[in-house]
């Protein structure tokens, strides 16, 4: 099996020469670049599986990083975020990204983090320890929830007949609302269920992704019940 091409990109040279070493001990190939122009290029030349960009200046870096690279991309990206308060966490998964790890990192929990994306994006590099068998979403079919249409064998999204362009989260996010319009589901169960965590995890993520989504599908489409989550209405 061919093995899984990680773009990494981080100004700092200790953090990335370490990460580096430590994605490449656990079997991916990586490129690493110091910064996001290079990076971009680097993106749109090789094409990896993954993207981990790092954020480092508040309302720059990880906005136009992500989102250089969110934009050429067809798989998952990820963010390396300053502490779990800052703004750039927002910021960069408004701009797209999928996910994101808070520095300081160990290796083993970006690897166990890359791993999770990867198998939401259906990647055989996401196997390892993981659950890459697990129900992707509810039984095929056109399903109707006033002008949405999602087709979940062709993994396609109209609204007014018109088609919607979603990222892979998205969909998967979609999915699970689809399959049990007008339940409630909370964002922990939303975290494990699309973001693939079986421990807690920052629900921004999720918040982020919902609002994300609200505006491909319609505003009043998702709704927020206060306390509990979100719910598809019917």
């Amino acid at each position: 099996m061919a093995e899984t091409h990680v773009l990494f990109v981080e100004d700092d040279d200790v953090i990335r020469e370490a990460t580096q070493l430590a994605l490449e001990r656990d079997g991916f190939a990586v490129t690493a670049m110091p910064d996001g122009l290079s990076g971009l290029e680097a993106f749109r030349a090789d094409r990896p599986d993954i993207a981990g960009i790092s954020v480092c200046r508040a309302g720059t870096a990880g906005d136009s990083r992500s989102r250089g690279i969110r934009d050429a991309a067809t798989g998952p990206v990820n963010l390396l975020s300053a502490p779990p308060d800052s703004i750039d966490v927002v910021l960069g998964l408004e701009a797209g990204a999928d996910d994101y790890v808070t520095k300081p990192f160990d290796g083993s929990v970006l690897v166990a983090r890359i791993r999770a994306v990867l198998r939401r994006f259906g990647h055989a590099g996401g196997a390892a320890g993981g659950d890459a068998g697990r129900d992707e979403g509810p039984d095929g079919g056109v399903l109707v929830f006033g002008e949405l249409e999602v087709d979940t064998d062709g993994m396609e999204v109209r609204r007014g007949g018109a088609p919607v362009a979603l990222t892979p989260t998205e969909m998967r996010l979609l999915l699970e609302f689809s399959s049990a319009p007008g339940t409630v589901l909370s964002r922990d169960k939303l975290l494990e269920r699309v973001w693939d965590y079986g421990w807690g995890g920052d629900t921004r993520v999720v918040d982020v992704h919902v609002q994300r989504l609200r505006t491909k599908i319609g505003q009043d489409r998702i709704e927020t019940v206060r306390g509990f989550g979100y719910k598809l209405k019917g």
